[in-house]
């Protein structure tokens, strides 16, 4: 992994993106390690690989409509691979040989590992070439599989890796990217995100269906119109999930987030950045620095103005 590049003096943030939202709510500690303290990160392959699958599912409809077919879009993978490698040339520590049995990161939930055989491996485990080869195979796949989702000859979006942001009437800034933005000739609007692992139980759909509302909510208040339709298609299980907002349910959104926000600034404050163990804290790059295993966070960067409160989280921020 390269070295930690020289950084501006940390300053307290000053917007909210889904991603970042989502952070706070699953760990507090986990936000700040990522926006106050700006800690690096390694690669995962899943990154990796959803980075790859989004930038081809965007260019795939650069060319005219008769053309876009699974066959193309497969053999966009390499090459958008190579784009990013030479952006990001750490990115190829991805693919070094490793023994096999080691731990499986969660997040590489692409619902690719039981469609086709898998080729028997040596002792020493897969070569670099090797999991390189498997690796880009699986993100031709779960390509292909958009196709049996959606049919792209038949549409043409109005836009493509969106970003959009607004502020509230609170001064909160609200930015993010859409993946794909559709507008019917009524006007109506159709939001998509691409997600390159598996649906979600229901018991959990109303955390991703959290990252949609929010980008309705920004829509909304940037061009009037509340989104006719969220769309989120995976790509790991072969499932689509929509949902109709209404005003009402973008109203409630926004409340929620102005009461997340506030329990950030307060703990920007504070400096108190609670942990929230849970399922995914074996896979988090910075477990090392965590209390709840034993760790000493970095001395906090930023001054501290007042006393911890017990409320540090807004209750079901996501619901």
């Amino acid at each position: 992994m390269n070295a930690r590049p020289e950084l501006a003096a940390p300053r307290p943030p000053s917007s909210l993106s889904p991603s970042r939202a989502g952070d706070f709510i699953r760990c507090p500690l986990l936000y700040r390690f990522r926006v106050i303290d700006r800690l690096p990160e390694k690669p995962s392959e899943a990154a990796t690989r959803g980075t790859v699958v989004h930038a081809v599912l965007e260019r795939l409809f650069d060319v005219p409509a008769i053309e876009r077919t699974p066959l193309l879009a497969r053999s966009m993978v390499a090459p958008q691979w190579q784009r990013l490698l030479a952006e990001r040339p750490e990115l190829a520590e991805l693919f070094a040989p490793e023994s096999p049995g080691g731990a499986t990161d969660p997040a590489d939930d692409a619902g690719v590992a039981d469609v086709g055989p898998e080729a028997a491996e040596s002792a020493a485990g897969p070569s670099a070439a090797e999991r390189l080869a498997r690796w880009l195979e699986s993100a031709e796949r779960l390509v292909e599989r958009w196709f049996s989702l959606e049919d792209p000859t038949r549409l043409e979006p109005a836009e493509r890796e969106l970003y959009v942001e607004t502020a509230l009437e609170s001064g909160l800034v609200l930015r993010g990217y859409v993946d794909r933005l559709d507008v019917a000739p009524t006007g109506d609007l159709r939001v998509v995100d691409y997600k390159t692992g598996k649906a979600p139980r229901p018991e959990y759909a109303a955390e991703a269906l959290f990252q949609m509302k929010f980008y309705a909510l920004v829509l909304w208040r940037l061009r009037g119109v509340v989104p006719r339709r969220l769309q989120l298609v995976y790509l790991g299980s072969g499932d689509v999930l929509t949902y109709d907002p209404t005003e009402q349910d973008l109203r409630g959104v926004e409340r929620k987030l102005l009461a997340l926000w506030e329990a950030i600034r307060r703990a920007t404050e504070t400096g108190d950045w609670r942990p929230r163990p849970g399922r995914l804290c074996d896979w988090c790059d910075h477990r090392a620095l965590c209390p709840s295993f034993g760790g000493t966070p970095p001395v906090y960067p930023l001054p501290t103005t007042r006393t911890a409160p017990d409320d540090l989280v807004p209750s079901d921020p996501a619901g």
